[in-house]
């Protein structure tokens, strides 16, 4: 070996030897009879051996001789293979030893190298690593979910005067974290302005989980709201799974169709809301919530409550700010507001160019909308693919499939049928129930007198307006049991 081979071997040596001695873990190696020939101080300081002691001893005489109860690089010696296990030192620290053997051309073994570590360090890392994969798993879960459940994401118009007053209301509300119940026709908007009140409010940033009450089988419910841990129950998924309440911690969850809920899990709701803590399915660890409650329905707690369907208590914990959207029949101004944005949406969808021709905007305000927002979207967006031309005359926009006009065709039928509908008296029925339908005739009658402005008919019939949604509900649910 000339001069500089020598010199540039010892620069190898002293750089590893540096690396070694500079490891928080313990790393020693052994020849193939088991004697030390290399250790670095953290392997002196974890078997308890001093360091010159160490090298050339050989590790089956320190078991022997009870310095620590076991030698994993004894045993990949014995067994010509990779060991690893809990070592005890002769003073009562555990590591955890990984040895690995290595073999000549021959298939000797040549040296065995081992390194180990602190147990309870190692047993922290582990934990801490373990959290952080469940944090990892619950916001996998959290955007799969979300992916599942997106969807398009929809602007507030707030056209109308009744809007507008929602939306001033809104924006008060919206920084707090006070519990909020949406009533409204179904296709009103509701998650629309549930949306609206998470992006306005401190939580925008973290998820808002919409939940559809009336859409999850009860069987499933408990499990979908509050999770699971593994092997909870047959069918359970091997890893558990967080529930909805646990997705939305820090976020915002909106409860639609909640009177839909069995009376059943609206006792657990009702100890979510006073406790802000859950429990999974089969797990004793209850979960800390930070998260706002956002509830919505098409019907009248308050008349279900007195009929024992829904939950009193629950009731008072959900409806501590009502907010009520007025039917899109009441709001013309929205009308005509929304259906140009459904048909700029379209138009960029599908690449075309459409435009509402004269008279169909006007034909769209007067119609009743009976389904709301989601229906007038539809009606837009069918217009908008089956048009023959670019302009959309009346015509198509109330085009139908086997091409027959829809259910409304002009003003006219419109009087017409209201001027019927104020002479019709029910035929049967007890006193109360004709009470309600006539009450039910005459206000929809002035509120087409004040052009669907709620506030003008609340006035005008002397009532409050939120009197006026709840006796239109009575008898649009009356009507859908008949």
């Amino acid at each position: 070996m000339d001069k500089m081979s020598y010199l540039k071997d010892r620069e190898y040596y002293k750089l590893l030897e540096g690396i070694l001695f500079n490891m928080a873990y313990s790393v020693f190696v052994t020849d193939g009879e088991g004697k030390v020939i290399m250790a670095n101080p953290a392997a002196s300081h974890h078997l308890n051996i001093p360091l010159e002691v160490l090298i050339g001893s050989n590790v089956k005489e320190l078991v022997d001789t009870g310095q620590y109860d076991r030698s994993t690089a004894w045993e990949a010696i014995i067994n010509r293979n990779h060991v690893m296990g809990v070592v005890k030192s002769i003073n009562g620290l555990a590591n955890i030893a990984d040895s690995t053997p290595l073999f000549d051309e021959k298939g000797n073994i040549s040296m065995v190298i081992t390194n180990s570590r602190d147990k309870e360090l190692f047993e922290e890392v582990i934990s801490k690593l373990n959290k952080q994969m469940e944090i990892n798993h619950l916001y996998k879960s959290e955007i799969e979910y979300l992916r599942e459940r997106q969807k398009d994401t929809e602007l507030v118009v707030a056209a109308s005067p009744e809007m507008k007053k929602i939306l001033n209301e809104v924006d008060k509300i919206a920084s707090t974290d006070s519990t909020i119940m949406i009533y409204g026709e179904s296709g009103t908007g509701k998650e629309v302005i549930a949306q609206y009140i998470h992006r306005q409010s401190e939580r925008a940033e973290r998820a808002f989980i919409s939940v559809n009450c009336a859409a999850i089988p009860e069987s499933l419910l408990e499990s979908e709201f509050f999770g699971y841990e593994k092997g909870a129950f047959t069918g359970a998924s091997s890893k558990g799974k967080p529930g909805m309440f646990e997705l939305s911690n820090h976020g915002t969850i909106f409860l639609d169709e909640i009177a839909e809920m069995p009376v059943a899990l609206q006792s657990k709701l009702l100890r979510v809301l006073e406790t802000r803590e859950v429990r999974r399915i089969g797990g004793t660890k209850l979960i800390k919530l930070d998260l706002r409650i956002i509830g919505a329905t098409n019907k009248d707690l308050a008349n279900l409550v007195s009929k024992n369907c829904f939950r009193e208590d629950l009731y008072y914990r959900l409806n501590v700010i009502p907010i009520y959207i007025p039917p899109l029949r009441y709001r013309p101004d929205d009308i005509r507001e929304l259906a140009q944005m459904f048909l700029k949406e379209n138009n960029l969808k599908y690449g075309y160019h459409r435009f509402f021709g004269s008279g169909t905007i006007k034909t769209l305000c007067d119609y009743k909308w009976p389904g709301n927002v989601r229906e007038l979207r539809n009606v837009v967006e069918r217009a908008v693919i089956t048009s023959n031309q670019e302009e959309i005359t009346i015509s198509w926009v109330f085009h139908q499939e086997n091409s027959k006009e829809d259910n409304v065709s002009s003003n006219n039928d419109h009087d017409n049928y209201d001027a019927q509908r104020s002479l019709v008296i029910p035929e049967t029925g007890n006193l109360k129930e004709i009470i309600q339908e006539v009450e039910s005739i005459y206000i929809n009658k002035v509120l087409d007198d004040c052009n669907g402005c709620i506030a003008q008919a609340a006035k005008q019939l002397g009532i409050h307006r939120s009197v006026i949604y709840r006796k239109l509900k009575h008898s649009q649910d009356r009507k859908k049991i008949n």
